[in-house]
């Protein structure tokens, strides 16, 4: 539900009084990262985490509320912990990752599939299913398969290829903008970031089980994105279409959307042995830091709009990942310098000093911070921070 939140959140942000000075840290060590990390988790711990096992939304509107992608980011936050050295992670990790049984429609003819939201303790699951937060969920489950081992590791992959059957079976693929997945089962929106997402775990599954369906699934996921979403002007993919039909492209290019491809083409390269993707993969990496960076600020934009000046710690998080991964990938230290400049610029706009958690959106250098907390802000710093532990 990335681009519900988005959409039902900005008229409310944009008209915003100016807000109460907030501490702003401006002195972050770069060699502090696993600080940084367990800091963070530590405002999540006190904050955000229930007794159950799941996560609230945020500290304000929604305490009494749990969104499916604000919890597994937090899977895919304590993962990366773990895969940084810290094994103490793995009991929260597990602990989520038992609770989201609760999400999980076991009344959809078997199709399964997570719904986007519920009650703290469980109760309440149901409603609208998203693309996005079930590929991506598929996906975090991938990489808690990587960390995890016997038993455990052999769960996570089964419910990871469960939410992509639920992809294939969900009826949402369909000849509408000649292709695509739909964002929702409300069929509003084919955007780019629920097509890359199902595009990963496809190929991921297909890595992992060898089955031909998640392949070919992948191969007509990138044709419809190489043809119907890529920018070969700007070397960016669109944001998305909408309106009758899905008649209407939006041109709009945001980090998240872009940095989410990124890691699709890096994938891709490995997967299936192409290089061909691995310089498509590089060449979308230089178009992100030619557009979509903001040298002044030494930080990611949140999308191209010149009315948005704003930046969040989860979708312009989502920007330093991918510039790891591209280093993972060719070992090229110019990414690398790219991801940690973007932490530390989000540790500047967003971090609050006095408890450690981070404001869904301010400007660059700190000001005009939106009070609330979202607990998958709090999940990606973690995340990144995590990531670039490893490196600096």
């Amino acid at each position: 539900m990335f681009l519900c939140f988005f959409s039902c959140s900005k008229k409310n942000i944009d008209s915003e009084t100016v807000l109460p000075v907030i501490p702003i840290d401006t002195t972050v060590k770069k060699a502090d990262y696993q600080k940084l990390a367990r800091e963070t988790h530590g405002f999540i711990t006190s904050n955000l985490l229930t007794q159950y096992g799941s996560y609230r939304a945020n500290t304000t509107s929604k305490s009494n509320i749990v969104y499916e992608w604000y919890v597994t980011s937090q899977i895919y936050a304590d993962a990366a912990m773990i895969a940084a050295g810290d094994s103490t992670y793995f009991t929260y990790m597990n602990k989520t990752f038992s609770w989201m049984d609760n999400m999980w429609d076991r009344s959809n003819n078997g199709n399964g599939g997570y719904f986007a939201a519920c009650n703290l303790d469980g109760t309440g699951a149901g409603g609208d299913k998203y693309i996005d937060d079930n590929a991506l969920t598929g996906m975090v489950y991938l990489s808690a398969y990587d960390v995890s081992s016997g038993a455990t590791k052999q769960a996570y992959l089964n419910r990871a290829k469960a939410c992509g059957d639920w992809l294939i079976k969900s009826g949402l693929w369909d000849n509408v903008a000649e292709g695509g997945f739909w964002w929702s089962t409300q069929k509003t929106q084919k955007p780019t970031q629920s097509n890359g997402l199902c595009l990963q775990l496809f190929l991921r599954l297909y890595e992992l089980t060898g089955e031909v369906v998640y392949k070919n699934w992948a191969l007509q996921v990138d044709t419809w994105l190489t043809s119907k979403m890529y920018d070969s002007q700007s070397g960016l993919f669109n944001w998305m279409y909408d309106g009758p039909n899905a008649s209407v492209l939006h041109t709009e290019k945001f980090t998240y959307d872009n940095a989410i491809m990124v890691e699709a083409y890096l994938l891709y390269s490995k997967i299936l042995g192409n290089s061909n993707y691995l310089e498509k993969a590089q060449a979308l990496g230089r178009a992100m830091n030619l557009t979509l960076w903001n040298p002044a600020a030494k930080a990611y934009i949140f999308l191209t709009d010149p009315a948005q000046s704003r930046v969040n710690p989860a979708w312009c998080g989502w920007g330093s990942q991918a510039m790891i991964k591209l280093y993972e990938a060719d070992k090229n230290p110019a990414w690398l310098t790219y991801a940690q400049q973007n932490i530390d610029g989000l540790n500047i706009a967003c971090r609050n000093t006095s408890n450690n958690g981070y404001h869904f959106f301010a400007s660059f250098g700190g000001g005009n911070r939106s009070p609330e907390f979202e607990g998958v802000d709090q999940a990606w710093m973690q995340r990144v921070q995590a990531l670039m532990s490893k490196y600096k």
